[in-house]
């Protein structure tokens, strides 16, 4: 009798096939803004920043062969925008904030923190990411043109929930090129698009010990808690949601990827970066299951970097935020939906919809949602508190 042959397991495939295209867009509405305004506010090189935030992509989609793209850290660029920080501080609270997940990996404590907090609070943060997008969405983008841009919006809107999950006809492909269409109408200034060409390469920036400690303090600390929070714990449950049928992510897997992009980031000029549940649910909500979704994104961003950064700013303003604000609008409610797994136990539910409260409409909301969550959440175990019965 032969023994049983070991064959080696193999890796999922990545394709690069229209629904990988179109799930390519599902979270742009949430990155151009931020990289805008940090590269406004601080005056850091765009060219690094997009070369670098590209690279990363391309990365992660090759790593984790799954639509896991990368986002800007998201309290990071707040307060980068609303104080203008400048760049040697963003870098220092970069390689600060990859050093504390690098430790945090190693040690096994990201396991330890893990643990701690229940699956409740995790889809109250996700709830709270849904809210915070679909405000956005609604408050800032799909108006943002007057008539036209509300026009615009109805057309975009009605077209992805006609085509939402068609596989032939990827909703995001038909969203796009209408917003391409209406830039190219009404919105595109050849002058401005020519003096942006040009080629860029990073520029290589060592961190000092100085802006390492002031940025670990005014960027890395804020910032923690909703990397552990969403970038972390709800990437991981919602890796978990959409592809069952492969082998678990581990937190320590995903806590060290985001420890090696920003060890690497602050050395070339890079905007700190994690990984993200609502990016994740964004591609894939749009067509993408393989990481060929997450590659073709940031070649899209080293294109740019690499060849139109110069005066970026203003040539990505002539895409309508209206069609932005509508790709962003059914990331939230894809992520919203999530809650649909806890709905049965009133306790849980309770508990989701309050984090999310929280995280939403409060300041340094993730770290007050997950703090407070998860001490009602095991208050209500031990039955000290009777919210669950209400």
């Amino acid at each position: 009798m032969q023994p049983p042959t070991l064959s080696a397991p193999t890796r999922p495939p990545i394709r690069f096939d229209r629904n990988e295209v179109a799930g390519a867009f599902g979270d742009l509405g949430t990155d151009l803004p931020l990289l805008i305004g940090v590269i406004a506010a601080s005056g850091i090189d765009s060219a690094s920043v997009l070369i670098l935030f590209g690279l990363m992509q391309v990365f992660t989609g090759l790593w984790y062969r799954m639509p896991m793209p990368v986002q800007p850290l998201k309290a990071f660029a707040a307060l980068v925008i609303a104080q203008k920080i400048p760049g040697r501080v963003i870098f220092g609270g970069g390689l600060a904030i990859g050093i504390s997940m690098f430790f945090l990996s190693i040690t096994g404590l990201i396991d330890v923190l893990a643990r701690l907090v229940p699956k409740a609070v995790v889809r109250g943060i996700q709830f709270g990411l849904a809210l915070q997008l679909a405000t956005l969405a609604l408050t800032k983008y799909v108006g943002s043109d007057g008539a036209a841009g509300y026009a615009l919006a109805a057309a975009a809107f009605a077209v992805t929930v006609v085509l939402f999950g068609n596989r032939r006809w990827p909703a995001a492909l038909i969203v796009i090129a209408l917003g391409v269409a209406y830039a190219l109408v009404f919105k595109l200034d050849f002058a401005t698009a020519q003096k942006a060409v040009g080629l860029h390469l990073p520029t290589w920036h060592l961190p000092q010990s100085a802006d390492i400690l002031t940025g670990a303090l005014l960027l890395a600390l804020p910032q923690i808690p909703l990397s552990l929070g969403n970038s972390i714990l709800a990437t991981k449950q919602v890796a978990q949601d959409l592809f069952p049928e492969r082998p678990p992510l581990t937190i320590k897997k995903i806590s060290f990827t985001y420890a090696l992009m920003n060890l690497a980031n602050p050395f070339f000029g890079g905007f700190p970066v994690c990984h993200g549940s609502g990016g994740m649910v964004g591609h894939y909500a749009f067509g993408a299951r393989t990481g060929g979704s997450v590659v073709i994104y940031g070649s899209i961003f080293l294109v740019m970097g690499l060849f139109f950064s110069q005066g970026f700013a203003d040539v990505v303003q002539i895409f309508p935020l209206p069609v932005l604000g509508v790709l962003l609008l059914f990331e939230a409610l894809s992520l919203a939906t999530l809650l649909r797994d806890i709905s049965a136990s009133r306790a849980d539910l309770l508990v989701a919809l309050l984090v999310g409260l929280l995280c939403a409409g409060l300041p340094y909301g993730y770290l007050v949602g997950l703090i407070v969550g998860t001490a009602i959440y095991y208050a209500m175990q031990r039955g000290w508190v009777g919210l669950g019965k209400v």
